[in-house]
């Protein structure tokens, strides 16, 4: 995991929170509809190292409430969790955003606490999975899935809708998968 973006202020990111975002490169989906497409293959970036990023978070203190990792896909690297949780013992809040494809990792933020809050993306129904994710990992996800929904993390789900990958069926088969959680949100694509 590196990181190699990062969002000094967000209110948007992370609910209820005034955070900042941690940008991870790399991701193993390739979603036609990805809108940080350049963190996917990110070699010419230049990454924070994890003293700057911990360097940032202490002049923060008191101001910040939260840490959004996102990416890419910050669960492709093994640090994140150490990161994460040197965030916790600054007083933060973590958010974890993730495509679900590394339930095993995810499985130790959740036995660690490291994480407070958890976005999962659901790219499609589950027949549609690999088309959308442009891989077929859907076992993985599925356990991801069950991880989240058998956890007491905070947590939701979410699809962003594109026309020409998702149809009222797949709403209806997610709908289904999903059956009992509280949070399940739509977003809309903008092509950026």
């Amino acid at each position: 995991m590196r990181i190699v973006g990062l969002q000094k202020l967000t209110l948007l990111d992370y609910p209820g929170k005034v955070a900042c975002t941690l940008f991870t490169n790399g991701c193993n989906f390739r979603c036609p509809f990805c809108h940080n497409a350049s963190l996917v293959d990110a070699r010419t970036a230049l990454p924070y190292s994890a003293d700057e990023i911990v360097s940032f978070l202490k002049k923060r203190q008191g101001v910040l409430d939260g840490v959004c990792f996102t990416g890419g896909e910050p669960l492709l690297g093994d640090k994140v969790i150490e990161l994460a949780l040197a965030a916790k013992e600054l007083g933060y809040q973590v958010k974890v955003d993730t495509n679900g494809s590394f339930p095993e990792r995810l499985a130790e933020i959740l036995a660690d606490d490291a994480a407070d809050y958890v976005a999962m993306d659901i790219k499609n129904s589950p027949a549609k999975y690999a088309v959308t994710s442009g891989i077929n990992n859907w076992e993985k996800v599925k356990e991801s899935v069950e991880l989240l929904k058998n956890s007491s993390v905070e947590h939701e789900f979410r699809t962003t809708v594109t026309g020409n990958l998702h149809e009222k069926s797949d709403f209806a088969a997610i709908g289904q998968w999903l059956t009992g959680e509280k949070r399940y949100f739509l977003q809309g694509f903008k092509d950026s």
